[in-house]
């Protein structure tokens, strides 16, 4: 895929990207590949790879037009999906959180070179950072970071009480959403849709949203060794 295409799909999915935007998504691009070659961040380098695997799969929760607001994007990364979330949704105001401090260098770069601003890099694990930030984001996401009953201890509670869960899955979406009900349940969270798609190439894509429909009990998240030891 290549940039002006992505550009024709964004429309079709009334998201419009101007100049300025496909420019800093380019640039972003080459940022992405040259880091990559010092530290470990995709294993995805081909141009036309990165926009669809990356880019274009960001992008698609976006079509649904639930997500709004104060955005954490847990698991951060290189930047999947919240810088690309940043770049297409500029009112959005993003929290990047990576406990990856080498990441978290690469990210204030790719901030920093696109001039961005309402979006920070925290370098924190997510688990620490609700300390000081329970409850407090309209809409808090994750792409390939964890299984889900894992994933929801460690994102719920930075949800807001109405806000929503944008959990990032493949093919195993629904499977990791039954084996998660008790876990959701127990947050505060409800499945409301699923949103079933594909890449050009075929790969699936499903994108789980979840309400915040009640507070998250105050001893939750417990820490990551507990979380991932004992899942709820």
């Amino acid at each position: 895929m290549r940039i002006n295409e992505l550009s024709e799909i964004c429309e079709n999915n009334g998201l419009n990207l101007d100049s300025a935007q496909l420019r800093q998504l380019e640039t972003y691009m080459n940022l992405l590949t040259e880091w990559n070659e010092k530290i470990n961040l995709t294993a995805i380098t081909e141009p036309e790879e990165i926009i669809e695997k990356h880019f274009y799969d960001c992008i698609l929760p976006l079509s649904e037009g639930k997500i709004s607001g104060r955005t954490a994007d847990v698991g951060s990364g290189a930047g999947f999906p919240g810088l690309v979330w940043k770049i297409v949704r500029p009112d959005l105001d993003v929290v990047l959180i990576e406990p990856t401090g080498k990441r978290c260098t690469f990210l204030n770069t790719v901030i920093r070179e696109l001039g961005l601003s309402g979006i920070e890099a925290v370098n924190e694990r997510s688990e620490d950072y609700v300390r000081g930030n329970r409850e407090s984001f309209d809409t808090v996401t994750a792409r390939a970071v964890a299984n889900l009953r894992v994933l929801s201890e460690l994102c719920v509670p930075l949800v807001k009480k109405g806000g929503v869960f944008v959990p990032m899955k493949g093919s195993a979406a629904e499977e990791e959403a039954k084996a998660a009900e008790h876990a959701m349940k127990i947050l505060g969270a409800s499945l409301e849709s699923v949103q079933k798609t594909s890449l050009p190439n075929g790969d699936p894509r499903i994108n789980l949203f979840y309400r915040k429909t009640a507070n998250t009990p105050p001893e939750y998240p417990r820490n990551y060794g507990r979380i991932k030891k004992q899942p709820l």
